[in-house]
């Protein structure tokens, strides 16, 4: 499994906004993140926390590309997290190695196109916003007959639109979207459904489940740590059921937490043969 790093180069995020404005701030974070276990960081200008602004495309651009030149010279692989087409111009341009796109694909026209003819990774993230909305997290939701039928009639239509563009399976990754216009019980229920979804689509699966909200109801106490501890869980899990990326915000955590199981799978594995 590859762990993506964040790196919100964000006034507004919810759980980091405004500590990695400074570029040799991100810069550091960005060797940390990589140190402790990540291979990509990704790097976003905008929150798509609920009831964010819009972020116009030349401050996103401001934002970010003066950190993705300085962390592309670390060699790492890295993702521009936007769903504007201009702006992951900028941030190839300026080294980043892959698409992030929260709206996959749907919100600008253009995005589908630029994957394809960069020839670099597009990760597709289930959101069912509406046309003419942004694809900002909703703050409220209402359920829906089948969370599960709902993601992968939405998730096609990128697909659809990405090859219909020119862009190769092997460049599509996809992502549920956990926490976006989802309850609670919908983004647990997408948590155990990895297997099946790649099942599905026969693509790579990234589970971005950091800090979310629906995290609240197995933790002990409200706090970043616990959810921390509960999305290294989760990313185990996913793991187990054939995820390729999870998108964290606690690097070690989940590195300590995937280890540890496989170091207790190779116990395990040694003692049946020594029985």
């Amino acid at each position: 499994m590859k762990i993506m790093g964040i790196l919100n180069v964000t006034p507004d995020s919810f759980s980091d906004g405004g500590m990695y404005i400074e570029v040799e701030r991100a810069l550091q974070q960005a060797k940390r993140l990589l140190s402790l276990g990540a291979t990509i960081i990704d790097v976003g200008g905008e929150t798509t926390r609920p009831g964010a602004t819009q972020v116009n495309e030349e401050e996103e651009i401001a934002r970010v590309i003066p950190v993705i030149q300085a962390i592309a010279t670390l060699g790492c692989d890295i993702s521009i997290d936007t769903y504007k087409a201009n702006v992951a111009r900028a941030a190839i341009e300026a080294g980043a190695t892959m698409i992030n796109d929260v709206s996959g694909a749907l919100y600008d026209p253009q995005m589908a196109y630029l994957a394809a003819e960069k020839k670099i990774p597009i990760i597709l993230m289930h959101n069912q916003f509406a046309i003419g909305e942004t694809p900002h997290a909703k703050k409220e939701v209402e359920p829906v007959d089948d969370i599960y039928i709902a993601v992968c009639e939405r998730l096609q239509q990128s697909v659809d639109i990405c090859l219909q563009a020119g862009v190769k399976r092997d460049q599509l990754i996809l992502d549920p979207g956990i926490g976006f216009a989802k309850t609670a019980n919908e983004s647990w229920q997408l948590c155990q459904q990895v297997s099946l979804l790649r099942e599905t689509f026969g693509l790579p699966i990234l589970l971005g489940a950091s800090r979310k909200r629906f995290l609240a109801m197995t933790v002990s106490e409200s706090s970043q740590q616990q959810k921390d501890v509960a999305t290294a869980i989760v990313s185990l899990v996913a793991w187990q059921s054939g995820c390729e990326y999870v998108r964290v915000h606690d690097v070690a955590t989940t590195k300590t937490v995937l280890q540890t199981y496989r170091a207790l799978q190779g116990l395990v594995d040694e003692m049946g043969e020594n029985e």
